[in-house]
């Protein structure tokens, strides 16, 4: 039986992945007058004489909506709601396996900016935090700005923010493996959406000096055509040099590369051109900018992938379900930089023995969502 063949009985058995299960004792009829009525309706009445009384009477406080329009689905892009809906539930499980928060796939059959926010709005009062995914660039920026405006509980972009956590946490490491400084490093970001352009504004949260950010039509900087609001707010911040060009000649001398983008990019002559033990990122998936092994091949020190049969593998799960845990349990609204660079510094820490081959802990490596949570806690 093939990898396609068995992944399709496994979410075929439900069908589906996940459901409702009960927290309470209901077996008689006397449940039934706690779980309905009249049971329901004392804790009705206390919450309406006092709103904030639903998170202790109700699942709110441990309740995460995984919202989606399914326009940019990792490795399929714009393959819609319905098709979207298995990346969700698994992620409702993740959160359930890894922190014990109750997390509900919503896919929306709408890719408005204004829909999606009024959404996510109208089903504020259920849920105690909103998680975006899988919504394509440049909306998602739109509407995470937006809903953290309008709503009274932290959402997260999990595309942008999840990723640049857990990035930020291996280059941490990494750079204690070469023994840089990451002030003195010349950073490559290939890809300027979502998950590119939070990753680059977390490093230079860190101290990031010489960074720049590349999309399909070369680096961008101030001034350049053919970008976006969200790309000359990007170009502000980044490329205080002045480069131009395309990848290749950009990599010349470089100490890290941070690819985001699209597969087989970079050969070993790309990586022959970057500095003495250069660090190397290779995101894209299934298909990474370079193959782990030709990377390592051409000389990169430290090289990590989106895939699980290599080494340093970037899975969003190390940071998500921890994130989420800590922002219920802290009370806090709002995420924001120093709160992820906080989680990303303590999953950098969950790794005791740092070597180039580890420089990220397994999924189910002990305490990973617990640390994370902790450093959301702790900064919050």
């Amino acid at each position: 039986m093939d990898n396609r063949e068995r992944a399709l009985g496994f979410h075929k058995v439900g069908p589906g992945k996940v459901g409702i299960q009960s927290e309470v004792e209901f077996g008689n009829a006397e449940d039934l007058g706690m779980v309905y009525t009249p049971g329901m309706a004392y804790a009705s009445e206390e919450i309406a004489a006092d709103k904030s009384k639903v998170y202790d009477y109700t699942m709110k406080g441990r309740a995460v909506a995984i919202v989606s329009d399914g326009t940019a689905v990792l490795g399929f892009g714009d393959i819609g709601p319905e098709a979207g809906l298995p990346v969700m539930e698994g992620k409702s499980l993740i959160f359930k396996k890894f922190v014990g928060l109750d997390a509900f796939p919503l896919c929306v059959n709408s890719n408005s900016v204004d829909e999606l926010v009024r959404f996510c709005e109208m089903i504020e009062p259920t849920f105690g935090a909103i998680q975006l995914e899988d919504i394509k660039a440049p909306e998602c920026f739109e509407v995470e700005a937006r809903l953290k405006k309008s709503l009274n509980i932290p959402v997260l972009h999990d595309d942008q923010h999840g990723t640049a956590v857990v990035v930020m946490a291996g280059i941490i490491n990494a750079l204690t493996v070469v023994g840089k400084e990451i002030q003195n490093c010349k950073i490559i970001v290939n890809g300027a959406g979502a998950a590119g352009t939070a990753i680059t504004k977390l490093l230079i949260k860190y101290g990031a000096k010489d960074i720049s950010v590349l999309d399909s039509r070369g680096v961008m900087y101030v001034g350049r055509e053919n970008m976006n609001k969200y790309k000359d707010e990007l170009a502000e911040i980044t490329n205080p040099n002045g480069y131009k060009g395309g990848l290749k000649e950009n990599l010349i001398d470089a100490d890290i590369f941070i690819g985001v983008s699209v597969g087989n990019l970079l050969d070993e002559e790309d990586v022959q051109n970057m500095s003495e033990e250069a660090i190397i990122f290779a995101l894209a998936n299934p298909i990474p900018e370079i193959n782990y092994d030709i990377a390592k091949k051409a000389g990169a020190k430290v090289v990590a992938t989106g895939r699980a049969d290599y080494p340093n593998q970037v899975n969003n799960v190390l940071a998500f379900p921890g994130l989420f845990k800590g922002i219920l349990e802290s009370g806090k609204k709002h995420f924001n930089e120093d709160i992820l660079l906080a989680a990303a510094k303590n999953l950098a820490a969950v790794v005791e023995n740092v070597s180039e081959d580890m420089i990220i802990p397994p999924a189910f490596a002990e305490g990973v969502a617990e640390a994370v949570a902790k450093g959301v806690k702790e900064f919050a």
